[in-house]
């Protein structure tokens, strides 16, 4: 179970794959930031291990990961292997926007995601203000089973 950070959450956020979808990205950068995150934003066209380095240079406590094309499932099924091969087993990871290809139900793109280790999921959800109230949550009480 994380602690609560003692300063500024660092967050890495970006957008995955070849997606060039920046402006949900910018969003959710200045969501953060007015809840008193320290976000570092890769912005698009990014691939997992630029998220892990990130995340090990910047000693981030979360990772964002947003895919508007549906190009999430591809790019994000070995995300949490190569976060604890860095020994970054501890970030906690969200993903979000329309991260598959199709429309499949929600509870199907969670479990899929939940199965690569993704601690939350936000599959078109349009209220980016909830992964903010879970980030602070998970925080302070780790995520929820």
């Amino acid at each position: 179970m994380p602690n609560p950070p003692t300063q500024r959450p660092r967050i890495v956020i970006g957008v995955i794959g070849d997606d060039i979808h920046v402006v949900g990205n910018r969003i959710m950068q200045l969501a953060l930031e007015e809840s008193g995150c320290q976000v570092f934003n890769l912005r698009t066209r990014n691939r997992p291990e630029h998220f892990c380095q990130a995340a090990l240079e910047v000693n981030a406590h979360a990772v964002f990961v947003s895919s508007l094309n549906g190009e999430g499932e591809y790019w994000c099924a070995d995300f949490r292997q190569r976060l604890q091969a860095m020994g970054l087993g501890h970030v906690l990871l969200y993903v979000g926007g329309n991260v598959v290809v199709g429309n499949r139900p929600e509870p199907e793109v969670v479990a899929l995601f939940k199965g690569y280790g993704f601690d939350r999921v936000y599959h078109q959800r349009p209220d980016i203000g909830a992964a903010i109230v879970d980030l602070f949550q998970d925080l302070e009480h780790g995520t929820p089973q």
